[in-house]
């Protein structure tokens, strides 16, 4: 039975999606950190050097806006990543911060993923920039991924890793997945040469076809 099975506490949802980066593959050990926006205000974010097999609700802290810590553990050090994705963006209830293989192998030529397939769209527009380097932890780098998901749900960050956000838990799940395997394909697309990219006019044409796509209170 996963942590969040039976409840609403969105500790278990912080621990249901570091769970699930595991088990996909698109995380391993107490590398990267995942976060639920806390109903009261500030996030609820994995603990630092923990793997998501060694968490119980109690070692899930909560970080407040102003950068307080509750709990039995000190957050992520990249909590205030997670703190300039949910300030850039209101919509965000949870965000996603892994080094899954593909996305960091472009990220570390520091690539981003151009119009080579539609389904980039479903990031927001055109691509999915890769933020400027910044050494991790440090307010250089929350400012560049703030930045660069002000108007995207995922980017790639320099000789680091990805980054996405959701609406909901569910949500940043599924742009984690389809992130990876956006990178990947582009991967090996590579292999054959850059790629043909789609034009701008039909990019615009099926960002405006992705506003009613799937399931919308789980985006």
């Amino acid at each position: 039975m996963s942590a969040g099975a039976d409840s609403d506490d969105p500790r278990a949802a912080v621990i249901d999606l570091a769970r699930a980066m595991d088990a996909a593959g698109l995380n391993r050990g107490a590398a990267g950190n995942v976060s639920v926006r806390a109903p009261g205000g500030g996030q609820y974010i994995t603990p630092t050097g923990l793997g998501a097999d060694d968490l119980a609700l109690d070692a899930v802290p909560h970080v407040a806006d102003d950068g307080g810590v509750t709990g039995r553990y000190r957050p992520s050090s990249e909590w205030d990543l997670h703190r300039a994705v949910y300030r850039a963006r209101p919509d965000a209830g949870a965000v996603i911060h892994t080094h899954a293989v593909h996305c960091t192998t472009l990220a570390c030529q520091e690539r981003g993923i151009p119009a080579f397939h539609y389904m980039v769209a479903l990031f927001g527009g055109r691509d999915i920039p890769c933020a400027p380097y910044a050494t991790f932890g440090t307010p250089e780098l929350a400012a560049a991924v703030g930045d660069a998901l002000a108007g995207r749900d995922g980017c790639l960050m320099a000789h680091h890793g990805m980054v996405v956000c959701g609406a909901t838990p569910i949500g940043a799940k599924e742009r984690a997945l389809h992130l990876e395997n956006l990178a990947e394909v582009y991967w090996r697309a590579l292999m054959l040469g850059p790629p043909p990219l789609i034009s701008d006019g039909e990019m615009d044409r099926v960002l405006t076809k992705f506003q009613t796509y799937g399931q919308q209170d789980e985006s």
